[in-house]
């Protein structure tokens, strides 16, 4: 079910998807849904050239990870995916995290996309979940690793993977509802 009543009219969203295999579930489903409520939604990568996802999808990114303008965006989403990890140890992708969550706006990611998140510091002492293989990881930088599909700690979503991409996608709407 899609989100009703709802309208993010105004309100914006970065996508970030790794230059190849994206998990397409991950990215279709909260664009969709995030689409649906009519927020406007951009997709940054460390190429301009077309990212394929792991099942084929194709998406041409607007802008590279390094150009993003956080005062242009109301959340920012780390999609998963095993390309994802290109991120992991990014400064640029860190650092986009943390200026986010310090001005209080959704800081998003699934899959494995948690593991960003945990190395720039912005897990520890926060409630979490993730794909299974990150799960030691995100412990070991502090996180309070929760088996449930979406987790929601203040303004940090995190979600475990693609059969839960349309209760991630619908967690940020709300989210941005707010």
């Amino acid at each position: 079910m899609e989100p009703t009543g709802v309208d993010l009219l105004g309100k914006n969203v970065v996508m970030v998807v790794a230059s190849q295999n994206f998990r397409d579930e991950e990215f279709r489903e909260p664009a969709k849904m995030l689409a649906h409520v009519k927020a406007g939604i951009d997709v940054a990568s460390s190429s301009k050239e077309p990212a394929t996802g792991m099942k084929g999808m194709k998406v041409t990114p607007d802008l590279l990870l390094t150009e993003v303008d956080l005062a242009d965006y109301d959340a920012v989403i780390f999609v998963g995916g095993s390309g994802s990890s290109e991120y992991f140890e990014d400064p640029t992708a860190h650092q986009l995290a943390k200026d986010a969550a310090a001005e209080g706006k959704p800081v998003c990611a699934i899959c494995i996309a948690p593991s960003t998140l945990a190395n720039a510091g912005l897990l520890e002492g926060k409630k979490a979940t993730c794909y299974s293989s990150q799960v030691s990881h995100l412990k070991s930088k502090g996180a309070e690793v929760v088996e449930e599909p979406v987790v929601r700690d203040g303004n940090i979503i995190t979600a475990d993977g693609p059969e839960s991409a349309r209760l991630f996608g619908r967690a940020i709407v709300q989210a941005l509802a707010e």
